[in-house]
């Protein structure tokens, strides 16, 4: 009797052993890497709208979400603590580095960025197209400090784990994941000045939406990123410096000639419209062009892409056309397709396929 009551513990022991070892397996790890920017920010007054970003470690910001720890095995890293209005490439270089090196271990699943949103979507693009992996990378943050009144940083970073961690996310590149949607790093923008529904894909939709952890996707991103993306950074400490002049009416040609003498190896003009600016300014554009400067027209306009043989004949002047991209996703592309030398017809086509 006593020995099968004896055998009866040890079989619930070793079940229920076996349960807590399978259950741990099941449990994706996480880790989140913390930047800085508004969701990280303190200020004086819970409504007030003065405060200062990057004051919140990320450690305290995990333990300020409860359940979020259900999701996943979560670690946490302070890589910078910025105001994303001072992201930097350098700072882009780390973050790539650090998620690729971790993305290639078997003890980690998916990457949590924690960003300020006022340059976040030009680093999930950085991202996007530097990142070897196919593990999810989800970029989130918010647009109230984390004293405000009804700072939706928690959720936020609750629903960025959730998408991390979820085994559809496999695949879809970088993400953003905020005010309950999923967006794609290469259609994602930043609409509004200082509302929470800010983040928006005005040309291709959002991806998916995650409500309370609940993942769902709709359709798969366009272009071509992560693991399909020729570009690499490996043993790369700097970016060729490429400058953004912003198109208006009666626009002077001298911007750009003052551009490459300050040392700019690339232009991106926010045209008006299609991509276009005035006379003097094209001239200027192809004469930066004959003199080995690469000049993207993108547009200022938010939604839309720019014709390559529009008002405009690129090959003809030199220009490149940014196809989809927006001014700032069209600087990013070129800083990273500018670590190869290339003819025209090889950098058109990166803007075409990425």
């Amino acid at each position: 009797m006593k020995n099968k009551v004896f055998l009866k513990n040890v079989l619930t022991l070793v079940l229920v052993f076996s349960s807590l070892l399978v259950f741990g397996q099941a449990k994706p790890n996480v880790v989140i890497l913390a930047t800085g920017g508004t969701i990280a920010g303190a200020g004086t007054s819970a409504t007030g709208s003065e405060y200062v970003s990057g004051q919140v470690k990320i450690e305290a910001m995990i333990d300020a979400v409860p359940n979020i720890r259900d999701l996943a095995n979560l670690k946490g890293e302070q890589l910078s603590n910025v105001g994303s209005q001072d992201m930097s490439v350098a700072i882009w270089l780390d973050l790539a580095n650090r998620i690729n090196t971790l993305l290639a271990g078997d003890d980690v699943d998916g990457i949590v960025i924690t960003h300020g949103t006022d340059t976040q979507e030009e680093t999930a693009y950085f991202l996007n197209l530097t990142v070897k992996s196919d593990k999810p990378v989800v970029l989130t943050g918010s647009m109230r400090p984390s004293t405000a009144l009804s700072a939706e940083g928690p959720l936020n970073l609750y629903n960025a784990v959730a998408v991390a961690a979820s085994p559809l996310s496999k695949g879809y590149g970088v993400m953003v994941a905020m005010n309950d949607e999923i967006h794609s790093a290469k259609d994602v923008r930043k609409m509004i000045t200082t509302p929470v529904q800010t983040f928006q894909s005005p040309q291709e939709g959002m991806l998916g939406t995650v409500i309370f952890g609940q993942v769902e996707y709709f359709h798969k991103p366009l272009g071509r990123h992560t693991t399909n993306s020729e570009f690499s950074i490996e043993g790369i400490t700097e970016l060729p410096r490429v400058d953004i002049v912003y198109a208006c009416a009666d626009m002077s040609p001298d911007l750009i000639d003052m551009m490459v003498k300050a040392g700019a190896k690339g232009i991106v003009i926010a045209g008006v419209g299609d991509g276009n600016m005035n006379a003097g300014t094209l001239e200027a554009a192809k004469k930066a062009a004959d003199n080995g400067i690469w000049v993207v027209r993108a547009s200022r306009v938010p939604i839309g892409k720019v014709l390559i043989k529009g008002e405009v004949n690129d090959k003809e002047y030199g220009t490149l056309c940014s196809d989809e991209l927006n001014p700032q996703k069209a600087r990013v592309l070129l800083m990273l397709a500018m670590l190869k030398k290339r003819n025209w017809d090889e950098m058109q086509r990166l803007f075409i396929d990425y």
